[in-house]
């Protein structure tokens, strides 16, 4: 099943989609397929796959100290890809890996698609592809993987609507001008810049990350969006108090009002 059409199937349900995000390897790499089928259990409906970077430029404290702790342990590509196919063997629900290009290109572009579609990946999410580089990394994907691209609260009107033609899968639209993050709190101009990306996007599912963080962030982005990425706030649920602690966050988060 196509990434928007299991969107829309959860939607149809009078539900917003919820998309775990985790570091491949991280909080232990023995343990990680165990910990991302606990989180899809305990109520995600799709899975993120960060693949650990050195330099995550859109990637907070949080997030950021995660990728390191999976380098040191020595996480590679290929450790990504192995727990990729061992979680598809036990879930049909969406798998997206999200990389920065260098890893990807270090790696071989157009082996990185084949291994990653091989694995059972659905997408694909590189934060720093912008569209004016789109084609110049992407010849060959369209047809094994969806690519999920980025807007932002400074994307123009013009430019979320080019990013809507050309991603697919759907777009993620980050809610904040920085990197991720738990949020105290949300403000209007947040709130406007969702909505209006909203309005624009035609063609995909929008799905809202960054600062999303308990239950009351979904519910004030879910007028405007048609899901939410968690990602820092299940990586500090980890840190803080284990695997039980983020499968609690993933089933309040999930609970429809």
């Amino acid at each position: 099943m196509k990434i928007a059409e299991y969107i829309s199937s959860v939607n149809n349900k009078n539900e917003k989609v919820l998309s775990a995000f985790l570091t491949a390897g991280f909080p232990d790499k023995e343990s990680f397929v165990e910990t991302s089928l606990g989180l899809l259990d305990a109520g995600a409906d799709m899975l993120e796959i960060g693949i650990p970077f050195s330099d995550p430029l859109a990637d907070g404290p949080v997030i950021q100290a995660s990728s390191h702790a999976a380098l040191v342990s020595g996480i590679k590509v290929k450790d990504c890809l192995k727990y990729t196919e061992e979680i598809r063997a036990k879930t049909d629900k969406p798998i997206a890996l999200m990389s920065y290009a260098n890893p990807i290109l270090s790696y071989g572009a157009s082996s990185f698609f084949r291994d990653a579609a091989n694995a059972g990946a659905n997408g694909l999410i590189i934060p720093d592809l912008v569209v004016e580089e789109y084609e110049n990394l992407t010849d060959g994907l369209s047809d094994i993987l969806e690519l999920i691209l980025l807007c932002t609260p400074t994307s123009t009107d013009e430019r979320i609507r080019r990013i809507d033609e050309l991603s697919k899968g759907f777009v993620y639209c980050v809610s904040i001008t920085g990197t991720t993050g738990v949020q105290k709190s949300l403000d209007h101009n947040v709130i406007d810049a969702v909505k209006n990306a909203y309005s624009i996007i035609k063609k995909n599912k929008m799905l809202v990350g960054f600062g999303i963080s308990k239950k009351e962030d979904k519910d004030l982005f879910a007028p405007y969006c048609d899901g939410v990425i968690v990602g820092s706030a299940i990586i500090k649920a980890l840190t803080e108090g284990g695997r039980k602690q983020a499968e609690r966050l993933m089933q309040e988060i999930k609970q429809v009002s």
